[in-house]
């Protein structure tokens, strides 16, 4: 990228923020939101599932965020160059910005995060910071990271949900960044601070009055309220406890009655970076999971129609592979169909030789919900009674968030379901998933269903590395052809994913990361 290009960037991302803020906002007042359920912790660096991202994001940074159309925007860096070859990205830190805690933000803090701590917390940044030869940093506000071969996608690891910048200060001297009960003590640079957490009850940011951006944050206090139930949720909506609800807090069949009330605005925007796909997760490595006709007898077995219309509220589109509607080389051309067919699911369980018994039963499996609330479970639930109809007996095994994720990461489940953000390029959202090296304890948008295939490796390996799009288009088409025949994963759905939220609440969704943005622009018109 030439210094042209660099300028072209900067300025459109100016535009951009102009355009989306044209109204003079105005400072003070609290923002009143719910997380649900309530997150495990909210060190962004440490702890990567929804909750803690949505908490974590108004805390800690990242090098830059993104536009509704996935273009960098600035935030701890402010600006950057990519060489002609691709191989090269060199970042100017912001001077000036300080961590929650007084000490300064430095180069030696990126190099940190990056070539220390995500590797080891997060397995993203780990697969991703393969591809890297060198990171130097020639002085405190500049860094650079030198690639071993091009990667088309390398800019979008550093929005702050995956690439979290860490204070390095904290650090010194420890030697396991997973488990040290440093991670409890919260320091970012964001535009707010931890003030209180109250288990069961609420988290409460406050604004940072030492923030890098004059002026801003607008608002004074965030409170993340914890309310158990789904009722619970949509009464602190409609009683006005609350200002704004995220797509989870509520059942998708609510949505609409409290969308509808005066004063209320509902939007599906702020997903184009994560992009979500719900799927079900088939342990490929238990017995007869491994077998391709017992997973496309699943397949077979499930409407994913009727999951879309009547368990999700239609607030969803239909999916037959990897690469959903509207995402980046998506070729629907190659996908192979199954269409809700029991008659076809029995078939192949006969064919398999797994004839029912007295009861019916073929086979038992567990299936692990997942713990997001009503809509999830009564997912696993309809999927349980689908699958005993054709003799697979299937148990929920129930478990809290903690629990789920121990459980997935680890492959201690047959079937589990999940959901998993594409991130703007497959090269990160698709390769993660699906590479056979990334499997166990990495995290649950890793390959936890063991499944390995290595001309899918070299496809992948191969696409994520080419900077011709028509060549890593033709690339990501085989990788879909066979992903989608071979059913490593049975895709339910691609998830709508509305917000609902008072209208008095300005600029609450401004970017490509929506509610997971920082909040530093967000304000309240009394």
């Amino acid at each position: 990228m030439n210094i042209v290009h660099r300028i072209a960037l900067t300025l459109g991302a100016a535009l951009f923020a102009s355009s989306a803020f044209s109204q003079a906002p105005r400072a003070g007042g609290s923002l009143n939101l719910i997380v649900n359920p309530e997150p495990p912790a909210i060190n962004l660096g440490h702890a990567k599932l929804g909750p803690s991202s949505f908490v974590g994001s108004k805390i800690y940074e990242g090098l830059i965020s993104l536009t509704p159309k996935l273009e960098p925007i600035p935030r701890l860096a402010q600006s950057w160059t990519i060489s002609p070859d691709g191989k090269v990205y060199t970042f100017k830190l912001r001077p000036g910005v300080k961590w929650h805690d007084g000490k300064p933000f430095t180069s030696a803090d990126v190099l940190f995060s990056f070539k220390d701590y995500l590797p080891v917390t997060f397995a993203r940044t780990k697969l991703i910071m393969e591809q890297v030869a060198t990171i130097v940093a020639p002085d405190d506000l500049t860094v650079v990271f030198t690639l071993k071969q091009p990667y088309p996608a390398f800019m979008y690891i550093f929005e702050a949900t995956g690439g979290t910048i860490m204070p390095k200060h904290l650090y010194e001297g420890v030697t396991d960044y997973r488990t040290t009960q440093i991670n409890n003590t919260i320091v970012g640079t964001g535009p707010f601070k931890i003030g209180e957490w109250r288990r069961g009850s609420f988290i409460k940011l406050v604004k940072n009055t030492d923030y890098w951006e004059k002026g801003k944050p607008h608002l004074d206090n965030l409170f993340f309220h914890i309310v158990p139930d789904a009722v619970g949720r949509s009464i602190a909506f409609e009683s006005g406890r609350v200002d704004a609800i995220r797509a989870g807090d509520v059942e998708n069949f609510e949505i609409a009655r409290l969308a509808a009330a005066p004063g209320v605005g509902l939007t599906k925007a702020g997903w184009e970076f994560l992009q979500p796909v719900g799927f079900l997760n088939m342990n490929l490595r238990n017995k007869p999971i491994g077998d391709l006709r017992f997973r496309q007898a699943i397949a077979h077995a499930i409407d994913r129609n009727f999951i879309i219309k009547n368990i999700f509220s239609t607030f969803g589109e239909p999916v037959n592979g990897a690469f959903p509607p509207g995402y980046a080389f998506r070729d629907a051309s190659v996908e192979t169909k199954y269409p809700y067919d029991p008659a076809r699911a029995k078939a192949l369980l006969d064919e398999m030789g797994l004839k029912p018994g007295a009861d019916g039963t073929r086979v038992s499996l567990r299936l692990l919900p997942l713990p997001y609330g009503e809509t999830w479970q009564r997912l696993a639930e309809y999927t349980r009674e689908r699958l005993n109809a054709v003799g697979i007996k299937t148990t929920i095994v129930a478990t809290d968030v903690p629990g789920w994720f121990s459980r997935a990461s680890s492959g201690d489940f047959d079937l589990a379901y999940n959901f998993v953000y594409l991130l703007g390029d497959p090269a990160i959202g698709v390769s993660q998933t699906y590479l056979s090296t990334n499997q166990l304890n990495r995290g649950t948008a890793a390959n936890i269903d063991g499944y390995v295939n290595k001309d899918v490796d070299a496809l992948l390996i191969k696409a994520e590395q080419e900077t011709n799009k028509a060549e890593r288009a033709k690339l990501y088409s085989q990788l879909q052809k066979t992903l989608s025949r071979e059913l490593p994963i049975l895709w339910t759905h691609q998830m709508v994913m509305p917000t609902v939220y008072r209208t008095k609440v300005k600029n609450l969704i401004s970017t490509g990361l929506g509610m997971n943005e920082n909040f530093a622009d967000v304000w309240l018109d009394k």
